[in-house]
């Protein structure tokens, strides 16, 4: 009889003991659960550009085909891919495509040597950073382009050079990564739609008088060009002439009125910032 219980007794201990280790392998596989891992982020994977550029923000092709497969990122976030790209990403995810709006850096100053007046003659380190703690740089106006070509070191794609103390942008080989916008210290680097032809080359907030005296072409704030667009495309705010790229329909009104000179267009501009690829010159 004895044997009996002891022998009841040391199934019931097993039983209880195995129920536990279950449930204690139950709560670990579920703390310790790994995904199966989504076959789609290396499909993605290899058709990105591999550049990892950090246009698209985050840190690199893989990081960005990880958040497009968990839904995280559009299909066409890449900004270093063109509409195909986006296209076979979209195919991969068995979503509609997406057409994305390819965009470009454009440097918003036009003080070029023999506009923008100095203030000394800098001899430290080749570095816009370096440059601009000491007093803002060598230019006397405050907004300017240094020149230093900080921004063309940052650039991957080897877009920007720097052309007569102002730093110029191949629109060809820019892949609106964004790094230059993030390396200039002035911050007059700004990313704009692919297509557009005009842009304001000054970021001066001076008055006009004060932005007279250190440069020949700087804006002036006059309002002119705000009051020659029909299409309320473009305005001066805090002394800065600014393009609304969803209003302007590229009519060159704003070109031909502006007193000073200094918007563009990629058929008006001067040849010492022209930034067709044959004119780009190394620094």
């Amino acid at each position: 009889m004895d044997n009996i219980q002891n022998i009841l007794s040391a199934v019931l201990w097993f039983a209880v003991l195995g129920g536990a280790m279950g449930i204690l392998l139950a709560i670990a596989s579920k703390i310790f659960f790994i995904p199966p891992a989504d076959e789609r982020i290396e499909e993605i994977s290899e058709i990105l550009p591999g550049a990892n550029c950090g246009g698209c923000g985050y840190a690199g092709c893989s990081s960005l085909a990880e958040a497009i497969a968990k839904g995280e990122a559009k299909t066409s976030a890449c900004v270093a891919g063109d509409e195909a790209l986006a296209a076979k990403i979209a195919q991969i995810m068995g979503v509609p495509p997406e057409k994305p709006i390819r965009m470009r850096a454009q440097v918003m100053c036009s003080g070029t040597a023999e506009f923008a007046k100095k203030k000394y003659a800098y001899e430290g380190a080749q570095d816009c950073f370096a440059a601009s703690k000491m007093s803002g740089g060598d230019k006397l106006c405050p907004n300017g382009c240094i020149g230093l070509g900080t921004c063309a070191k940052a650039c991957a794609f080897n877009a920007i050079k720097v052309v007569n103390g102002v730093a110029a942008v191949n629109y060809e080989e820019c892949q609106a990564c964004g790094r230059c916008v993030e390396a200039c210290p002035k911050q007059i680097i700004k990313l704009i739609p692919y297509d557009s032809t005009h842009w304001v080359g000054c970021m001066s907030v001076d008055k006009g008088a004060v932005t007279r005296s250190y440069c020949e072409v700087g804006c002036i704030s006059c309002k002119i060009c705000e009051k020659a667009c029909d299409h309320d495309a473009i305005h001066v705010s805090g002394g800065v002439a600014s393009i609304d790229y969803e209003k302007c329909v590229q009519c060159g009104e704003c070109v031909v009125k502006c007193p000073r000179k200094i918007i563009w267009s990629d058929k008006s501009q001067r040849v010492s910032i022209i930034i067709e690829p044959e004119k780009l010159e190394d620094k």
